[in-house]
Formats: C-alpha cells, sequence, structure tokens
C-alpha cells in the first residue's frame, strides 16, 4: 500500500476533473499513480489512489465514491463541507476500495455541513462496504448509496478511520432509507476504527450492518435515532462508548435509543447471528423534553455482552426502559457485568434472557457548580478519551 508520504511525492496534475456529459456521473481522475486532488469540489468517482490535502478546503457537493481497487488518503486536519440540504451527497467506500483517513488529537479529519446555520439531517453520511459475513447473503444492496456488500472474509480491509468528526449527517430519503453518521456494511475486522465522532445526527449515530469490524473510542452526540446501532450479523467489538443527548437537542425519532441490537428480523435464527460485544459503555440522556425509548434494545435474535455499563438520566431527563430484551420479531438476549444505572431509566423488559444485575448509583454521572459533567473513574466509558474533540454538555440544573 503506498504511504502517504509516497502519494504526495507524485506530482500534482494542473487538470484534475474529467468530466463526462453528464455531470452527475463524472470520473475524478487524480492520474495514474495516485496524486493530490487539488479543485475544491468532491463529487462523481475515484478509479485511481488519491490524497485529499489539508491545504484545501473541500466541498462535497454529491456523492462522491472510492472505487473497487482505489485508495483514497485524508490528509490530518482536512475540514470537507457538505452541501446542505441534499439526499444525495455522501462519501461511499466500495467492496475492495480503501479509505485512509488517519486525523489525529491535534489535527482531527472533520465532515461537516456548509450551511450557515447547520442542522441535523443536512447531508448524507460516510457509508463504507466490505467483504466481510452477513446474515442477509453475500451479495447485498446497502440501504444508502446503492454500494453491494457481504462476503466471507471477516478479515477484509477497508482502511482506517482514526480521529474522525463527522456532524450534521443523517439525511432521510424516504420512510426506509436514512443516512446515518457512519455505516459499516459487511465491513471486516482487519478495517481500523479508532477516535470517532459523530454529533447531530438526524438518524443513527454508528450503524453495522453484518460484518466483524472493532471501534474503539466512538462518541455519539445529540442523535435523533439510536446511539449504537447494529443489525444483519455483527460480531465486532466496540470499546469506550459514549453516548448523550443535549438538553435543548430536540431531534428525535418516535423512538430513540442508546443502543439497539438486532440480528435479522425475518428469520432470527439466520447465521451469523449478531453477537457483538461492548466494553466500558454510558448511555446519557440530559434532555427531559425528550426520553430514550430504552437505554438498550437488544432484540431479533442478538446475542450480545457488555460489561462494565452505565445508563443514566440526570435530573428531569429519563428512559421508557433501562433494557428491553422483548420483541415479537425475536427476543434477544444479553448477559451484562458491572452495570449500573443512575436517575430515572425505567424497568428492564424482559422477553428474551438478562444475565446479570445492574447497580442502582448516584455518583455515575455529575455536574459540577459551573455546570461542567464529570463522569466516576472506572465507571461506563471514559470520557476523557474524547477530550480532543473538545465536546460539550447542556445540562439544565436543577434549583
Amino acid at each position: 500500500m503506498k504511504t502517504l508520504k509516497n502519494l504526495l511525492i507524485v506530482t500534482v496534475i494542473t487538470s484534475i476533473f474529467s468530466c463526462s456529459s453528464d455531470d452527475d456521473n463524472r470520473i475524478i481522475d487524480p492520474g495514474n499513480g495516485g496524486g493530490v486532488i487539488t479543485e475544491n469540489e468532491l463529487k462523481g468517482e475515484i478509479s485511481e489512489d488519491a490524497t485529499l490535502s489539508a491545504s484545501i478546503e473541500y466541498t462535497l457537493t454529491g456523492s462522491f465514491t472510492i472505487n473497487e481497487g482505489a485508495t483514497l488518503t485524508i490528509e490530518p486536519g482536512t475540514v470537507i463541507k457538505a452541501k446542505s440540504g441534499r439526499t444525495d451527497v455522501f462519501l461511499a467506500v466500495e467492496r475492495g476500495a480503501k479509505l485512509i483517513a488517519k486525523g489525529t488529537a491535534e489535527k482531527p479529519i472533520k465532515f461537516t455541513s456548509d450551511a450557515s446555520s447547520p442542522k441535523a439531517g443536512d447531508w448524507g453520511g460516510i457509508v463504507i462496504a466490505g467483504r466481510a459475513k452477513s446474515n442477509k447473503g453475500v451479495d447485498v444492496q446497502s440501504e444508502v448509496a446503492g454500494l453491494l456488500y457481504g462476503g466471507t472474509d471477516d478479515a477484509d480491509n477497508s482502511g482506517e478511520l482514526s480521529y474522525i468528526i463527522a456532524e450534521y449527517t443523517g439525511a432521510k430519503i424516504n420512510g426506509e432509507q436514512e443516512f446515518n453518521g457512519i455505516s459499516f456494511f459487511g465491513v471486516g475486522n482487519g478495517t481500523v476504527v479508532n477516535n470517532i465522532v459523530v454529533s447531530n445526527g438526524n438518524d443513527d449515530g454508528v450503524e453495522f450492518f453484518g460484518g466483524s469490524v472493532n471501534v474503539t473510542n466512538v462518541y455519539c452526540a445529540n442523535i435523533a435515532d439510536d446511539m449504537f446501532d447494529w443489525t444483519g450479523g455483527y460480531t465486532g467489538t466496540i470499546t469506550n462508548a459514549f453516548g448523550v443527548r443535549n438538553d435543548g437537542f430536540d431531534a428525535a425519532t418516535d423512538d430513540p435509543r442508546g443502543i439497539e441490537g438486532d440480528s435479522n428480523s425475518s428469520d432470527p435464527t439466520a447465521a451469523p447471528i449478531s453477537t457483538p460485544t461492548l466494553k466500558n459503555v454510558t448511555i446519557l440522556n440530559l434532555n427531559p423534553d425528550v426520553a430514550l425509548k430504552a437505554g438498550a434494545e437488544i432484540r431479533r435474535g442478538t446475542q450480545a455482552i457488555i460489561s462494565n455499563v452505565l445508563f443514566a438520566a440526570y435530573g428531569n431527563a429519563s428512559f421508557g426502559n433501562r433494557i428491553d430484551t422483548k420483541d415479537d420479531k425475536g427476543n434477544g438476549s444479553l448477559t451484562i457485568t458491572n452495570a449500573a444505572s443512575q436517575g430515572n431509566v425505567g424497568e428492564d423488559k424482559i422477553g428474551g434472557d438478562i444475565t446479570g444485575t445492574v447497580t442502582t448509583i448516584t455518583d455515575g454521572i455529575t455536574v459540577t457548580a459551573d455546570n461542567t459533567l464529570t463522569t466516576k473513574a472506572g465507571v461506563g466509558a471514559d470520557l476523557s478519551a474524547f477530550n480532543w474533540a473538545n465536546q460539550s454538555f447542556v445540562v439544565t440544573k436543577l434549583n
């Protein structure tokens, strides 16, 4: 694989875009051997290796697809602004393609809206397809972006995402097709994913459709639907996950949740069954006007393991249920250890088995006199892992 240094050595060509008569289907051609894309508009397809430079502020104006066999490298500190108000604006990675987006704590890579007053759902999001197993099949079409995904290679490698911020995502095409912040379709565990933030999303924060990719340090803030979601036989591990709804973020579906875990709604016994492992998780609601339907809804054949988890509602905020394993399309089962809850988080709704108990505590989440939110060490997610993202909290303090 070419390194970033090698890509930057390539002479930058003066004419980057090769446009067809139909501009919507144009090919972005960085030249044989790769090169830096110097035009600031991103739209179309990449069929050769290419690099986005941190020295250029790019605008994503349509679908931007990395074709099979090509690699797109994004330099640390790069900012990509998506054209707002469109459902056809997204970044897609085909099976056999790679996205190497390696930001740093000092220079994260940011995907955001170009609107002067951005809001949830301004653009689509990031969609990655791979060749790992799915209980939907081996050549399944993704819900959005029209990519094929699935296969037999759980070690498939779609690249790396590190220190990524994706905000104002979740454009809704119709009632059945909605973008998430980052969607992983059959992505394999050869892919590296760590230190990612999704905020102000109009559907789910991150969702896994089958696959085996592991994710470390993932933060979802202000998500209209589910913060963390999986389906289709997902078998990866999620480590250090923090999800929060701030006071004042009122965009919500009918059933927003912290965690929603499915396996297969048509056949809950279909193989592979979703069997993810989650470690060090906090689900937090700070908004008294929008209740989370559940802290964790584990259903439709899913068999999940969650260790060191905190379900917390601060002040007058609430959950409908803490844990829900009951569903008319198939119950789920959950094994929990070192589980705690704080505040009005509802009762457990048991359909499938819940192994383990949840301890009630009062100090997992605290708010200091200056309205700063802190988390108790060793309980749930480690919030300090996201200091690089400068995340903030909106809390209505009680008199």
